[in-house]
């Protein structure tokens, strides 16, 4: 089942994550025992969404020691395949922030690094499950009881976290207590992210959905089909912008001018106090074969060029409400991470 799903996992001597290049027409694990093989899987999204990255980051710190132990690396070299870690994804600052974590536990020895990255999976679930009640009674106040039509966009479930979801812990909430009809899940580029991640989760948990076309949402919206849009975040800038996957910015907008929420739900540490507006939070340019081809067969004339970020930005104006573990803010009406 879905909610035992341990997208990142420590199991002794390296790192387990699940490959979430292949579901869903297989699950397949990817241990991980050297800095190199965890750059790549960062990179190739086989471990993605910011609590996860977070998670693997942490864990990449242990990796680090054990490797540097191994080839007989001083720590400069140790430090430096850390700093390949942390870099691996510039966009979601959860990645940066587990390590910075861990480090000051490092002159401890391995076993104190392994402890603090456990601890810190484990309080990423229980934030989560904060984070699926606040937004649902949030939600549940404004709407009333009666069954409510959601959509998301990409992937914020167990697999994008250390377990039970942000947003899609909302959607999950909202299930448990008899209050949701069905859920529209956004394809999401890039690799579609949406309906092979999302959709193989709600059908995990038996929640009703619809997969969608990215370029249908909007109309979904404004057709009054939907009552509530729910997203996660890979970095919140400090007056509440919100980077989270491409295509979220067009969300924000039909909600906006439909009247109804559109909620971002991430755990406090996606909140980047350092980057003052959305214009200061790198945005990730992937491949542009990944938008030119599908399992390897072009989908676009040869010679075109791929333009392919991976992320956008909601201006916080656009955000109607932000909830993390610690509560919601109205962010539209002026309340803000900095306050």
């Amino acid at each position: 089942m879905v909610n035992e799903l341990r997208a990142v996992e420590w199991v002794g001597d390296g790192l387990r994550l699940i490959d979430q290049t292949v579901l869903p027409g297989r699950f397949e694990h990817l241990d991980v025992r050297d800095t190199g093989t965890l750059v790549d899987a960062i990179r190739r999204l086989v471990v993605r969404g910011a609590p996860a990255l977070g998670v693997a980051g942490a864990f990449g710190v242990v990796i680090a020691m054990i490797e540097a132990e191994r080839q007989g690396w001083d720590d400069a070299e140790r430090d430096a395949a850390v700093e390949r870690i942390r870099t691996a994804r510039p966009t979601a600052v959860n990645l940066a922030a587990g390590i910075d974590r861990v480090v000051p536990f490092v002159p401890k020895g391995v076993e104190a690094v392994v402890a603090e990255a456990q601890k810190l999976l484990d309080e990423d679930v229980l934030g989560n499950r904060a984070i699926g009640k606040a937004g649902a009674d949030w939600i549940l106040a404004r709407a009333g009881k009666r069954p409510l039509r959601v959509l998301t966009h990409c992937n914020t479930g167990a697999l994008a976290t250390a377990g039970w979801g942000t947003a899609f812990g909302v959607i999950r909430e909202l299930s448990e207590l008899g209050a949701l009809e069905v859920v529209y899940a956004d394809e999401t580029r890039p690799l579609l992210q949406g309906s092979r991640l999302t959709a193989w989760e709600l059908e995990q948990v038996g929640i009703p959905y619809l997969v969608q076309a990215d370029g249908a949402a909007a109309s979904t919206i404004l057709r009054g089909l939907v009552d509530v849009a729910i997203i996660g975040a890979d970095r919140i800038a400090a007056n509440g912008d919100t980077a989270n996957k491409i295509g979220s910015v067009g969300v924000a907008l039909a909600c906006a001018d439909a009247g109804i929420p559109f909620m971002v739900a991430a755990p406090w540490s996606t909140i980047d106090l350092s980057t003052p507006s959305g214009a200061g939070i790198p945005i990730e340019e992937r491949p542009g074969d990944e938008v030119l081809a599908w399992a390897g067969n072009p989908v676009a004339p040869e010679g075109a060029r791929g333009f392919n970020p991976a992320f956008d930005v909601v201006p916080a104006r656009l955000v109607t409400a932000l909830v993390t573990e610690t509560g919601v803010l109205e962010v539209s009406e002026g309340v803000t991470p900095r306050d």
